[in-house]
């Protein structure tokens, strides 16, 4: 498995976390996960995310400039 630094770990991040990270809202977040883009488990009546399926969602999502 590819190293992500502190991403490739499987700690679980809360959605606050995943958007602050990512610099988006946690409406996003939730939207993603909703649409079954960014995998997620539910603890209780919140979600949590694994460290290494958000990278592996910024990965997918990463675009590549012209040359």
């Amino acid at each position: 498995m590819k190293d992500n630094g502190p991403l490739s770990s499987d700690r679980l991040w809360t959605v606050a976390e995943v958007a602050d990270h990512m610099r988006v809202s946690n409406m996003t977040v939730y939207r993603l996960i909703k649409a079954g883009e960014l995998p997620a488990i539910r603890v209780g009546k919140n979600y949590r995310v694994r460290g290494s399926d958000l990278a592996a969602y910024l990965d997918a999502s990463r675009t590549l400039g012209r040359d």
